[in-house]
């Protein structure tokens, strides 16, 4: 009986650093200064743009299966930090989002990100900034 018991504790001290490095790796990769706040408060608009993204026949499918599996994180009900907890609860999922963001836009261009876009400019120019993309100037 011991045995099991130390298996059990084993699995869980693992899981544990396993969570742990994972927590790491999002605050390392996290956008920079307030980008973060502005893309918890897009966040809806970035699970349409995600969305619509993932539907778009004319992207890659290796890109749009990557977007799947992102929708799919997003729709979990377990994240790695708990959505209960404000704010840092949604950075988990703004932070994926934009490294999932990031990699569409490599692949895929500009182009979809404005196409897909269901927000408005200044929206648009915080999503190209998180996607590690300069901001649009306005046309009036």
């Amino acid at each position: 009986m011991n045995d099991v018991w130390q298996i059990l504790i084993g699995i869980a001290v693992g899981l544990l650093v396993c969570w742990l490095i994972l927590l790491a790796a999002l605050a390392f990769a996290r956008p920079k200064g307030n980008l973060l706040t502005e893309a918890v408060r897009l966040l809806p608009d970035l699970l349409r743009l995600v969305s619509r993204l993932a539907r778009d026949h004319t992207l890659p499918r290796r890109t749009r299966w990557l977007l799947w599996v992102l929708a799919g994180y997003l729709a979990l009900p377990i994240d790695l930090v708990p959505d209960f907890i404000p704010v840092l609860g949604y950075a988990d999922d703004a932070i994926a989002v934009a490294l999932v963001l990031r990699a569409v836009i490599r692949r895929s261009g500009t182009d979809a990100l404005t196409r897909h876009w269901p927000g408005t400019a200044d929206g648009l120019n915080i999503v190209r900034r998180l996607a590690g993309l300069p901001a649009t100037t306005p046309q009036k």
